[in-house]
């Protein structure tokens, strides 16, 4: 039994409904990447309005309404919009072809959650079209987005928007960690697993554990300010303080869900630019675990000028220390991976280097505030500031753009420029390090942060010249990314299959790889297992001489490229672009047809959404449309019956 169909399920790849009905992990991945950057220029944009306004002292260039408008955007923009669905990308394209996979555990699902992530990230920012945007910061404390003092709607298409966007988040990150364990190729234990997966995997369980913290404390908000409940009114016996609780047990792992894929990224491109295995594997996977565990124990550092006293203000300055060890443990690993090794500086390297040296400056930084004298000096100034970007941007996006350089292509078949792309990473990094290093003596001197504009006498006026002159640099470096894409586009220089000498799964395959990915699953003997069979006589070289007879090939491996070659080559000429199969076989790569469902079914849960701030009967439209999603979906076959006397191929 099944629905009508009002729309014919899709059977073409090409066109838009193929994009919109698309269960592919691949174009997902791709939606995401696209779809994020967007924002990350969106937000962009914002940055630079403030950067403007500050540039001068007294500016009335953006009134202090736009101001903070703009300041609570830009960071949940970053946060929200870019740094986490860029991950996402990372994850949706990279998981399966990591461990082995020919998609992810549940592709529908895949879709469902970047379709919310699409459409709750619209709903947010048309709050800019109505002129109602969020002004209460990224963080939205109470009581100031209480509605008795910020009556306007703007903080409730924060509260409602991010609630989607959790749904979002939380779909995903069960989906990778059902991934990750049931569908790794044989012979991959968790110890041979690249590290990106691993820290895929670790991000996931700490999306999964924390989102729904932020969930409970938004829900809260909202019906405080649509229904007049008490949560965080303390005239009416809430507790605002509760609301800083809640927000910040969220928000400290949601430090280490931005920054957790970086590393994970890193620990990826320097191996192979290196050309040497990743130093101390177990301690970095350790690390990266133990970062996701303690991070639960660090949140309150966020408010040691609150008043929690002295046992609770030293308990946390204790574990925000020793949090920084298994940190400082990767530092040392990357650090160990490129001594002696025969590095190449590729854009991708030099992206990954820069990372170590930002995001050591940012920790470094960040250690300084687990003292709380020192924390209770510099809290809510410009040095803050400069702490989390140094973390944030010069960590995460930088690790993101040596990502981008360095998977470009096995995703699209060609190769980015790297005559551009180092120029895009050299224009970045000294905007960067123009931009937010002068924050720095901004935050010493005493500039507080979210201010619209300060007096000429306090002598800020030069070093926020210097700053919004780098952020302009900034954007001159994201343009010359831009332009390299065109350029690159434009010129398609083949990359071949494996044009770095890679050391994963990935890099087995075609590029771009096929829509089924691997046309038999790659049976794993060691960790980094594509480097060792091209390089057998590597294998005792980088492990103790007792474990080299375990490692070698068994009698009667095959390690010629060659054949690998041809499987892919026979499959491909015997399969469908789109069902990776036809009626010449290969009946056993099964895959699931298009659906328009996730789309319908995250239309309706954001129509719902939208019905809470306005009438009711938005609120029915919008459970109809999300029921007729979900019922046809629970309906709909994966796989629709073949024609008669026709092989499917799923």
């Amino acid at each position: 039994m099944r629905l009508p169909r009002i729309f014919p399920r899709p059977t073409s790849e090409h066109g838009i409904w193929s994009w919109v009905s698309t269960v592919d992990h691949k174009r997902i991945g791709t939606l995401y990447a696209v779809t994020s950057f967007l924002w990350f220029l969106v937000g962009g944009v914002e940055a630079l309005l403030m950067r403007l306004q500050l540039s001068q002292a007294d500016s009335t260039l953006i009134d202090p309404e736009t101001f903070n408008q703009l300041f609570t955007m830009h960071g949940t923009t970053m946060v929200f919009l870019v740094v986490m669905p860029l991950s996402a990308a990372f994850f949706n394209w990279l998981v399966p072809l990591q461990i082995g996979a020919r998609d992810v555990a549940f592709p529908r699902l895949n879709a469902l959650s970047y379709w919310i992530f699409l459409f709750g990230s619209l709903f947010l920012n048309f709050s800019w079209v109505v002129g109602d945007a969020p002004n209460g910061g990224w963080f939205g404390y109470a009581p100031n987005s209480h509605v008795a003092y910020n009556p306007t709607d703007g903080m409730t298409y924060w509260v409602i928007g991010l609630n989607i966007l959790g749904v979002a988040s939380i779909a995903a990150g069960l989906n990778f960690i059902v991934t990750i364990l049931n569908m790794r190729a044989p012979g991959m234990t968790l110890t041979k697993m690249p590290v990106f997966t691993w820290m895929t995997f670790v991000t996931s369980v700490l999306i999964v554990l924390a989102l729904p913290v932020l969930t409970v404390a938004l829900i809260q908000l909202q019906v405080d300010r649509l229904y007049g409940t008490n949560f965080y009114n303390s005239a009416a016996g809430g507790d605002p303080v509760l609301w800083q609780h809640v927000f910040w047990l969220f928000g400290h792992p949601e430090v280490y869900i931005l920054i957790l894929p970086a590393m994970g990224i890193v620990s990826e491109i320097l191996p192979v630019f290196s050309r040497k295995p990743l130093f101390g594997y177990s301690f970095l996977v350790f690390a990266g675990v133990a970062i996701g565990f303690m991070g639960w124990f660090v949140w309150s550092h966020h408010m040691f000028t609150v008043g929690l006293g002295p046992a609770a203000n030293s308990a946390f300055a204790i574990s925000t220390m020793a949090i920084a060890i298994p940190t400082g443990v990767k530092i040392f690993n990357w650090l160990g991976t490129m001594w002696g090794g025969s590095i190449r500086f590729s854009t991708a390297m030099l992206f990954a280097i820069s990372f170590i040296a930002m995001f050591t400056i940012g920790g470094l930084s960040g250690v300084m505030h687990a003292s709380v004298p020192t924390d209770a000096q510099q809290q809510d100034t410009y040095f803050v500031v400069a702490h989390f970007h140094y973390v944030l941007f010069g960590g995460a996006i930088m690790a993101i753009f040596g990502g981008i350089y360095f998977w470009w292509p096995k995703a699209t078949g060609y190769m980015l420029s790297e005559g551009w792309g180092k120029a895009n990473w050299l224009i970045m990094l000294i905007g960067f390090n123009l931009q937010f290093a002068p924050q720095h003596w901004l935050g010493l001197d005493g500039m507080p942060r979210r201010v619209f504009t300060y007096a000429e006498n306090m002598g800020w006026e030069n070093t926020n010249m210097y700053a919004s002159a780098g952020g302009f640099l900034m954007a001159l470096g994201v343009l010359l990314f831009i332009i390299n894409v065109f350029y690159s586009a434009r010129k398609r220089v083949p990359a071949g299959d494996d044009p770095w000498d890679g050391r994963t799964l990935e890099w087995t395959m075609s590029s771009p790889p096929p829509h089924y990915n691997f046309a038999t699953i790659p049976v794993v003997e060691h960790r980094d297992d594509f480097w060792f069979k091209k390089y057998p006589e590597t294998i005792a070289e980088y492990y103790h001489d007792d474990h080299a007879g375990e490692l070698t090939a068994p009698s009667g491996a095959q390690f010629d490229d060659d054949v690998d070659m041809a499987e892919d080559e026979h499959a491909e000429a015997h399969a469908s672009d789109h069902h990776g199969d036809d009626d010449h076989g290969h009946g056993d790569i099964h895959l699931p047809d298009m659906s328009y469902y996730p789309f319908i079914l995250a239309l309706g849960l954001t129509i719902v959404g939208a019905g809470l701030m306005t009438i009711i009967p938005v609120i029915i439209i919008g459970t109809i449309v999300l029921l007729w999603g979900l019922i046809g979906w629970s309906m709909e076959p994966v796989n629709d019956p073949a024609p008669d006397g026709a092989a499917h191929g799923h």
